[in-house]
């Protein structure tokens, strides 16, 4: 059995994703189903082997001393994906995410509208957030692909590992990777802030020194554009909120609210009109009432402001959902089990 055999036939089937474990066969993500490929059981062996194709030498190294370790790689003529091998039953496995080489329009992407109009900001922190598998990296790409389209600035992505291969339009675009050509996001984040950037993505806010150097950037004059796993908007303050010592935490809403643009909390369904998936997404654009909100630590406040300003394009998670659904986008059952309030969502649906 070979490689390439696996991830044609995954991408001919429009999958997701692909899980390579020794003892099982080929398994594929179709859809957000996990669904097994008609081919042998993947032996020790072959595992193994599969890992030393795809893995460059340092990724190598990290699997060998720490058993797990993160990696891109790409498969000519087919696409890149984000891979993840690991030891499971003292056996290699491989997790795949499969990444489109060609970036979407945001307009391919069943997104609000109002989401376009943040490609126009010229400064502050904008957050996609939700769970792995939500699409908040194909969101970010398609942000940048048409701020790269439009602008002559220069763009600096932090990832990890790189997904979308960007290639210089009217914008500068670099992108680097962590492990390869940075050791941590806040030291690439530092030192891109002598690079000349005008917009900054950060694949991950994931500790609290790159997220002081995020909303720093953002402070001094950047477009910096990160994602967080995160649920809703309110969630996603508090989590950065949280991350510093109670002593700074009056400080860091100030800040966070002089420089906080917006959160965009994404859920992917499912459709059930035709085979794809389609997102619901919560908006939440920092107007002075929501800026007052995170300085005066009354973030449960937010939910009420957005269900109320839906005229400048701000939605709850469950408005976007219940859109679907009426829309004949979603089922009924996806559309309560993934929603923030299920009870309050099964009525509305039923009205």
């Amino acid at each position: 059995m070979e490689l390439t055999q696996i991830l044609k036939a995954a991408f001919e089937a429009d999958a997701s994703d692909v899980h390579l474990i020794a003892g099982q066969p080929p398994t594929v993500r179709i859809h957000q189903v996990m669904t097994p490929l008609e081919m042998p059981v993947l032996t020790r062996e072959v595992a193994r082997k599969f890992l030393e194709q795809m893995a460059p030498p340092e990724a190598l190294a990290t699997f060998e001393r720490q058993k797990d370790a993160d990696f891109s790689f790409q498969a000519e003529g087919l696409a890149r994906y984000r891979v993840n091998a690991h030891m499971q039953k003292g056996m290699v496995g491989l997790a795949m995410r499969i990444i489109k080489t060609k970036v979407p329009p945001l307009s391919a992407l069943s997104l609000p509208e109002v989401i376009a109009r943040l490609t126009y900001l010229p400064r502050g922190l904008v957050l996609v957030t939700g769970d792995t598998g939500s699409g908040k990296s194909t969101t970010l790409a398609a942000m940048i692909e048409a701020m790269n389209q439009r602008y002559r600035k220069h763009i600096i992505t932090l990832e990890d590992p790189v997904e979308y291969v960007f290639e210089s339009k009217q914008c500068v675009l670099e992108q680097r990777e962590l492990g390869q050509d940075m050791p941590t996001f806040a030291s690439g984040l530092k030192h891109a802030l002598r690079q000349d950037p005008d917009i900054i993505l950060v694949g991950e806010m994931r500790d609290l020194e790159t997220t002081a150097l995020a909303i720093s950037a953002a402070e001094t004059g950047h477009l910096v554009l990160s994602t967080l796993h995160t649920c809703s908007a309110s969630q996603t303050v508090e989590r950065i909120i949280d991350m510093y010592p109670g002593g700074q935490q009056n400080q860091i809403r100030s800040m966070l609210s002089n420089t906080l643009q917006a959160v965009l909390s994404q859920t992917l369904f499912s459709r059930v009109d035709r085979p794809g998936m389609v997102p619901a997404v919560e908006v939440l654009l920092c107007t002075p009432a929501v800026r007052n909100l995170i300085r005066e630590a009354r973030t449960f406040e937010i939910p009420n402001v957005i269900e109320t300003s839906r005229a400048i394009g701000m939605c709850s998670l469950d408005s976007s959902i219940a859109e679907l659904y009426f829309n004949g986008f979603i089922s009924r059952e996806d559309a309560v089990a993934q929603s923030a309030h299920p009870e309050k969502l099964e009525r509305q649906l039923a009205a």
